[in-house]
């Protein structure tokens, strides 16, 4: 009988002995929780801040006080038949947002001209043509080397969403093997 009843203690001052241990001893997992000194002004600063993070397409990243911040993902233009040694954009670049008159400049090797001109084409996201209009060489174009360029669209003011810049290679022949093309994604927003 005194063994049971010493067993019985043992035991009980164990459980008593974790549990004191489980509440107040034991090594706690701490989150990190955003400060207001953290300073959030991308979605990379939000995302080291640990906000909560938008599963969406790109990414978004929100503060406790509303401000949301896009991931921004990286967009390049796309040549058919060319490449960067030949024409190149400036303006608008990449991926950029504009409004309904856009401004096109950057520079392409006088081959791309044809009397000191090439045209470009605004399409929608499903690729129909919604504005169109000529790039002007800004100097002697009969070169082999890089001549600036500058032209002028304007989206049709109903338009607002992705959009397509193409520069085209000047093609006088009309053969389809001396056709050219450079590509830019945008979005028209205002």
């Amino acid at each position: 009988m005194d063994f049971t009843k010493v067993l019985i203690a043992v035991v009980a001052v164990a459980l008593l002995s974790y549990g004191v241990w489980f509440v107040t001893l034991r090594p706690k997992t701490v989150t990190p929780t955003p400060t207001v000194a953290v300073s959030v002004l991308s979605f990379e600063d939000c995302l080291r801040a640990g906000y909560p993070v938008m599963e969406s397409q790109p990414r978004q990243c929100k503060t406790p006080d509303g401000r949301t911040y896009a991931e921004e993902i990286p967009v390049e233009a796309t040549y058919i038949n060319a490449s960067a040694e030949a024409i190149t954009i400036d303006t608008p670049f990449p991926g950029a947002v504009t409004g309904k008159s856009i401004t096109v400049m950057g520079k392409a090797r006088g081959m791309w001209y044809f009397e000191a001109s090439f045209p470009i084409e605004l399409r929608d996201k499903n690729g129909k043509v919604i504005a169109t209009g000529i790039a002007q060489a800004q100097g002697e174009w009969m070169t082999t080397e890089f001549v600036a360029y500058k032209a002028q669209l304007t989206a049709p003011d109903s338009y607002i969403g992705p959009a397509t810049l193409v520069l085209k290679k000047d093609n006088p022949s009309g053969l389809p093997d001396k056709d050219a093309s450079m590509t830019v994604p945008i979005t028209v927003e205002y």
